[in-house]
């Protein structure tokens, strides 16, 4: 659940304001808007373009890494068949142009393919006595059930969230850089830091009728806004971050709205792995190749679990 109370103790320029805070604010935006449009697509060039030199981003799968790192991890999930799409809701900005300090906050629903190739029915719930559950009797037989149950099961898992973009106003690298216009530019906005918190998320049968079962032992380590998108993951072998913000941890939730309200301070040294958020993972842990005791895995990119084999479908 979300909280009644307003956990930002400052308002910064975020509506209305002078050309310079409407231009600001809309460059800070596109930043934003950049993740789930290039990422998606594996623009790279592009994507990267949108960050600092040495900026780091945090996931569940990914844990906190490098941006160069990242999407490493990113392109070798997508060759293991990670499938996972952005949808943007909705975007404001926080800017103090005092320090040259903004936080883009962006709405976003995750939402994340996998595939589940059904070995042991049991586990699935799926058989011809329970097929009424599943479909209409009156127009599906024994034989649609078997042949259903046969089939892999593919499932969406949609996790609403929200990404906290810090960025700072930084000089151009090349002082003969320009705009279009022609006029030169002297400073441009950077991504140096991406954090979410994770609010809820949910299973989406992708047929209209099944879905996995996961057991509450399965769920019980993950945080209540992703523990669906976290057990899921962690079924294609990825090592999860379990400490991320969400709404029902209060004190990493607040403790992030800190973090921005430092940042747009101008502090120099913000603890972001203070509020919520494992340590530096590797390419390797992050595209699901690393091979842990908890979560075993393949260089394809497959973990199993019980009976089940799991993998992020890619179309």
């Amino acid at each position: 659940m979300t909280s009644p109370h307003d956990p930002q103790a400052k308002e910064y320029a975020h509506i209305r304001g002078t050309r310079d805070d409407l231009l600001d604010r809309l460059a800070v935006s596109e930043l934003c808007k950049g993740w789930p449009v290039y990422r998606d697509a594996s623009e790279w060039k592009n994507y990267r373009s949108l960050f600092a030199d040495d900026a780091y981003v945090w996931t569940t799968w990914s844990k906190r890494l490098h941006i160069d790192a990242f999407i490493e991890a990113s392109k070798k999930g997508k060759s293991a068949g990670d499938f996972i799409m952005h949808r943007e809701c909705g975007t404001m900005v926080d800017l103090n142009p005092a320090t040259g300090r903004a936080v883009g906050k962006m709405k976003v629903t995750i939402t994340q393919r996998f595939r589940q190739a059904v070995h042991d029915m049991q586990r699935g719930h799926l058989t011809a006595n329970n097929w009424s559950g599943l479909a209409n009797t009156s127009t599906s037989t024994a034989e649609d059930a078997e042949a259903m149950i046969a089939a892999d099961v593919e499932y969406d898992v949609d996790c609403d969230c929200q990404f906290h973009f810090f960025c700072a106003k930084e000089p151009v690298a090349s002082s003969s850089s320009a705009a279009s216009g022609g006029e030169k530019v002297e400073e441009e906005w950077k991504v140096e830091y991406v954090k979410l918190i994770y609010s809820k998320d949910k299973i989406v049968p992708v047929d209209g009728h099944r879905v996995p079962v996961f057991t509450p032992a399965e769920l019980a380590p993950y945080p209540e806004g992703y523990k669906y998108l976290g057990a899921a993951q962690a079924r294609l072998g990825h090592a999860m971050d379990l400490h991320l913000p969400t709404p029902g941890d209060k004190a990493r939730w607040l403790d992030l709205y800190e973090k921005m309200g430092q940042w747009l301070e101008g502090q120099e040294d913000i603890d972001l792995v203070g509020c919520g958020g494992g340590g530096g993972g590797t390419v390797e842990d992050a595209a699901g190749a690393a091979s842990t005791e908890s979560s075993p895995a393949t260089a394809a990119g497959t973990a199993t679990t019980g009976a089940s084999a799991v993998t992020s479908s890619s179309k």
